[in-house]
């Protein structure tokens, strides 16, 4: 059951100067499922994202700027200057596992993940929040909870929500790494083709 764990933290970060800055950014801020832990990062989702963007919608700019072992608070801490600095149009939130693997009170990331949505929205952009799953072992109650941080958040910001980005992927042993927490490169085309639903409409 690891598999449904997400030790969300990659570092790598991918940026680019704001010297030109393209009028289309689309910005991930995420921890290890969004930076391509131990694959090459042309092989990770955000990689495979850009290369879509490309061919099906010309103009946009992605910047990665996800890091390993992020948790809500540390990326709370962050948005607002990648905010001011790449000014993007579409932020995707990938935070949360790190939270959940500590166990940390839900009402923490629920507040943490409410106040980069606010920081968000209040420039203009727009929002896609990825959500996670834990495994049994966390017991009913905190996983209930961890997927009603998500939905409850989504639906009281009129956010655009993925319930669970390793859908299709975490339960395959053929599509993850041996710590059960990452997918292996062929299992990264599985978790974009879940983002992308809910990503197109807001581009």
């Amino acid at each position: 059951m690891l598999g449904l764990l997400l030790l969300w933290g990659i570092g790598a970060a991918q940026a680019s100067s704001t010297q030109g800055v393209p009028a289309k950014q689309l910005l991930v801020l995420g921890d290890s499922l969004s930076a391509a832990h131990n694959i090459p990062v042309e092989a990770g989702w955000v990689h495979l994202l850009e290369v879509r963007l490309k061919q099906m919608e010309p103009g946009w700019t992605v910047i990665n700027a996800s890091i390993s072992g992020e948790t809500s608070l540390s990326g709370r801490n962050r948005l607002p200057e990648l905010l001011a600095h790449y000014r993007p149009r579409v932020v995707v939130i990938e935070l949360g596992a790190n939270d959940g693997l500590r166990g940390l009170p839900l009402n923490e990331l629920q507040a943490n993940l409410s106040a980069m949505i606010d920081a968000v929205l209040k420039t203009g952009a727009k929002v896609l929040l990825l959500g996670i799953e834990m495994p049994v072992n966390y017991g009913p109650q905190y996983r209930e909870g961890l997927r009603a941080v998500y939905a409850d958040l989504a639906r009281d910001k009129h956010a655009a929500l993925v319930p669970f980005m390793l859908e299709g992927v975490a339960l395959n042993p053929a599509l993850m790494q041996e710590d059960g927490l990452h997918p292996v490169a062929e299992g990264e085309p599985i978790v974009l083709n879940t983002i992308w639903p809910k990503l197109k409409p807001l581009l």
